[in-house]
C-alpha cells in the first residue's frame, strides 16, 4: 500500500478526513447530512449562491429536510460554499450533479464535465473523487477520468476514482441514504479499497463491484426496469380502458400472488429526474455498439404517450357535460411528480398545464408542497403561478379538477364533494363512496 493512499485510509477510518459534495440538491444534501452525522467534516459545494447562503444559515430549500437538520449539520462542521477553487480542501470529492438530456435525447454531462474541470484546477495528491451522477457505462473512466489525468498526476496512486450510484428516494424516510445498501465500483483496487471505507462509515452494507462501468450499469438497469414495468401497466390501462375493465382493481388482484409479480401503477406519466431520463442514457450508448434497445425505445413511447391521454380524457369527459376545453376552468391538484414531496423534476403535470392552456383551458393549481411553480428547463414559457387555496369556493368553481399527484394531505371526499367533475389519475378517490358518478378515471 502506498504512503499516499495510506494515509487517505487512515483519515477516513478516524473520519478526520473532509468530505467534498458537490451538487446540493436532492441527492447532494442528504449525502452530505449522512456524512455530517456519522463525524466527518463536510464541505459542500453548488454554483447557487443563494442556496449556499441559505444553508449556511441554517435553513433548508428540501422539505425531507428540516431546518433543524441544516442546523444540526452547521453545528457539526457542515459548511456550503460557491468558490470551487476550495475542492483542494477535501479529502474525497462526492460529485452529485443533474445529467439531463438534450432536446434531441442524448446525454448532457456537462455539469459532470464542468465538476471534472474545477476539481482537475485543484486536484491534489491524496484525494478520492467519485462520481454518483447517474450516466451511461464508461462515463467515468472515458470522460471524467481524461479531465483529472490532464494535471500530470496518477490514477490509483496519486488519486483515487471511482463509480457509486445514488439511490435516492425522495420523501421516503424508510429508504435513505443510511438505509441503503451502496454499490461501489474502484477504477483499480487501491481506489475501490478507499471508496469502500469511505461510505462504510455512513451505509449500512457496501456492495463492491469489479469495475466502475459495472456500478454505472446497475444504476441504469435498475431505473431501467423500473421504467419498462411502469410502461407495460401504462399499456394495460389503455387497453382495460376500452374494455371497461378497471386496472387498478386488475394490478390489487394480481399482487395477492407471493411469487412471480410485482406491483407497478399506472399514472399520467413519468416524473423526477430518474426514470424518465436513464433509460435513454443506456439505449444512446447501446446506438454506439451497434445494437437498438427495442424494449426501452418502446417504453419511452408509451410512458410519453400518458399526458396525452389524460387530456384526451378530460376532454371527453367536459364534452359529456357539454363543455369545451377552451374556455373552461381546469384546476391541477398536484404538481410535484409523485405524491409527498416538494419536487417538481420532470413531473408530467407540467406537460398536462402546457396542453390545456394551449388548448385555450384557464388553468390553476393546488399543491400543498409547492407554493409557487419554479422556472423549469422545458416549461421556461409558462407564466409564474402560485398554488390556489383548496376551499369549496375554488373547487366549486371549477369545470374539472384534475388529480395529477395523490398528496397525503388532500382530503379526496372533501375535493370529490365540492367539484363538478374530477379527473383522477393516480386512482386517488377508490374509498371516496359519494359522488362517483362525478369521478373519471385517466
Amino acid at each position: 500500500m502506498s504512503d499516499t493512499l495510506s494515509a487517505l485510509r487512515a483519515r477516513v477510518q478516524n473520519k478526520t478526513a473532509t468530505v467534498g459534495v458537490i451538487g446540493l440538491g436532492y441527492v447532494g444534501l442528504p449525502l452530505a447530512r449522512a456524512f455530517a452525522a456519522a463525524g466527518f467534516r463536510v464541505l459542500g459545494f453548488d454554483i447557487d449562491s443563494a442556496k449556499v447562503e441559505k444553508l449556511n444559515a441554517g435553513k433548508s430549500f428540501i422539505k425531507q429536510i428540516p431546518d433543524a437538520t441544516v442546523a444540526e449539520m452547521r453545528a457539526k462542521g457542515f459548511e456550503a460554499t460557491d468558490r470551487f477553487e476550495r475542492l483542494s480542501e477535501p479529502d474525497a470529492i462526492l460529485i452529485c450533479v443533474p445529467t439531463p438530456l438534450t432536446e434531441a435525447r442524448e446525454p448532457d454531462l456537462t455539469y459532470v464535465v464542468n465538476s471534472a474541470n474545477a476539481i482537475s484546477a485543484r486536484l491534489r495528491r491524496g484525494q478520492l473523487v467519485i462520481l454518483e451522477s447517474t450516466t451511461y457505462p464508461s462515463t467515468t473512466r472515458g470522460v471524467m477520468l481524461p479531465v483529472l489525468e490532464r494535471t500530470g498526476l496518477t490514477p490509483g496512486t496519486d488519486f483515487f476514482v471511482a463509480f457509486s450510484p445514488e439511490r435516492e428516494d425522495p420523501g421516503n424516510p424508510t429508504h435513505s441514504v443510511s438505509h441503503i445498501p451502496k454499490v461501489v465500483g474502484g477504477l483499480d483496487d487501491a481506489s475501490g479499497d478507499v471508496a469502500c471505507a469511505l461510505y462504510s462509515a455512513i451505509v449500512p452494507k457496501v456492495v463492491r463491484v469489479s469495475t466502475p462501468e459495472v456500478a454505472e450499469a446497475c444504476k441504469i438497469l435498475e431505473n431501467t426496469y423500473r421504467a419498462i414495468n411502469i410502461a407495460l401497466v401504462n399499456e394495460m390501462k389503455v387497453l382495460y380502458d376500452r374494455m371497461g375493465i378497471d386496472v387498478w382493481e386488475v394490478i390489487d388482484a394480481a399482487k395477492t400472488k407471493p411469487f412471480g409479480f410485482q406491483a407497478f401503477y399506472p399514472g399520467p406519466g413519468l416524473g423526477g429526474h430518474c426514470i424518465p431520463l436513464d433509460p435513454f442514457y443506456l439505449s444512446w450508448i447501446a446506438r454506439h455498439y451497434g445494437m437498438n434497445t427495442r424494449f426501452i425505445e418502446l417504453a419511452g413511447e408509451v410512458n410519453t404517450a400518458m399526458p396525452m391521454f389524460v387530456i384526451t380524457k378530460l376532454a371527453d369527459a367536459l364534452n359529456d357535460a357539454g363543455r369545451a376545453v377552451r374556455g373552461s376552468k381546469v384546476a391541477i391538484l398536484g404538481m410535484a411528480y409523485k405524491k409527498d414531496v416538494d419536487d417538481p423534476r420532470e413531473s408530467p403535470s407540467f406537460e398536462l398545464m402546457d396542453h390545456l392552456l394551449k388548448k385555450g383551458a384557464h388553468v390553476s393549481y393546488n399543491d400543498p408542497h409547492i407554493p409557487a411553480l419554479p422556472r423549469m428547463r422545458h416549461w421556461p414559457h409558462l407564466d409564474p403561478m402560485e398554488s390556489q387555496p383548496l376551499t369549496p369556493e375554488y373547487l366549486a368553481a371549477q369545470d374539472c379538477v384534475l388529480i395529477a399527484t395523490d398528496h397525503t394531505a388532500y382530503d379526496y371526499a372533501f375535493i370529490v364533494a365540492h367539484s363538478k367533475l374530477v379527473i383522477d389519475t393516480r386512482n386517488a378517490t377508490k374509498t371516496v363512496a359519494a359522488g362517483r358518478d362525478k369521478i373519471v378515471r385517466a
